[in-house]
């Protein structure tokens, strides 16, 4: 099975390289990137799983409502994508639980960031989707973890999917850097050896980020991002398509893999 994700969240990466974004653009520039992606998902008749922050569901009330009417998942990316406490795995399931009428049962950890799998289960999830079990300097060092799918505490993990052997990420980056053709077999290669395939982006992404001006982000973000962005994603699923992949929310994963 093919799982899409997408991270719908406060586009506050801008501070991380010393610009500042007001709160009203975060959420109007991740609603308009999120429209793009749903465009590209409703084209190709193709489900997928919106891993969102609360704060940001809550500030854009008819986009969720659009996300849940076409069929897709809505899970947990934390109340904030700023901040964090452990009170926020409830509160932010309850929140969009309350929001969207549908039963939340997945996680995510903003920028991957580690957490408690004791506090995930108690909070009440049944997956987390928080581990890219790669090496990165700087950002990931899970050399350790399984590479596909696995317990702990009582929580389905389900990894960010890498390639066999050396562990290449399919995450974001990848799909703005690489050559098209070599991310294809990359993925490819990757579904093969594991039946399924679990890779995510952003909305952001989808929109005009190359503005040295305004946000600073350095050449390995920006490339291949707007309107090619949107082109390369619907490649690919039509790659996948050709290819007789399912595609499917990590709701029915789960229901699956049970």
């Amino acid at each position: 099975m093919i799982l899409l994700s997408f991270d719908i969240e406060e586009f506050d990466m801008p501070f991380e390289y010393g610009k500042e974004i007001s709160f009203e653009e975060q959420i109007a520039f991740s609603v308009e990137g999120t429209h793009k992606i749903l465009d590209i998902l409703d084209k190709n008749k193709v489900k997928a799983t919106f891993f969102s922050t609360a704060t940001f569901a809550l500030n854009a009330k008819e986009l969720i409502d659009r996300i849940v009417e076409s069929g897709h998942e809505i899970a947990s990316h934390n109340y904030y994508h700023t901040a964090f406490s452990i009170e926020d795995l409830k509160n932010s399931k309850e929140a969009l639980e309350s929001l969207t009428g549908t039963d939340v049962i997945g996680f995510r950890m903003p920028r991957m960031y580690p957490v408690d799998e004791k506090e995930i289960q108690k909070a009440g999830y049944t997956y987390n989707s928080s581990i890219n079990p790669t090496y990165l300097p700087g950002r990931y060092n899970n050399l350790d973890k399984p590479r596909t799918y696995f317990y702990q505490e009582g929580v389905l993990q389900i990894p960010a999917s890498v390639s066999p052997w050396v562990r290449f990420p399919l995450f974001w980056l990848s799909f703005h850097n690489l050559p098209l053709w070599l991310y294809k077999f990359l993925a490819n290669w990757t579904y093969k050896k594991d039946n399924y395939l679990n890779i995510y982006f952003h909305p952001w992404e989808f929109m005009n980020i190359n503005q040295p001006e305004k946000f600073n982000f350095p050449a390995y973000v920006v490339r291949n991002c707007d309107q090619a962005y949107v082109d390369r994603l619907d490649q690919l699923i039509q790659f996948f398509k050709t290819k007789k992949y399912p595609f499917g929310t990590f709701k029915e994963f789960v229901a699956k893999i049970k």
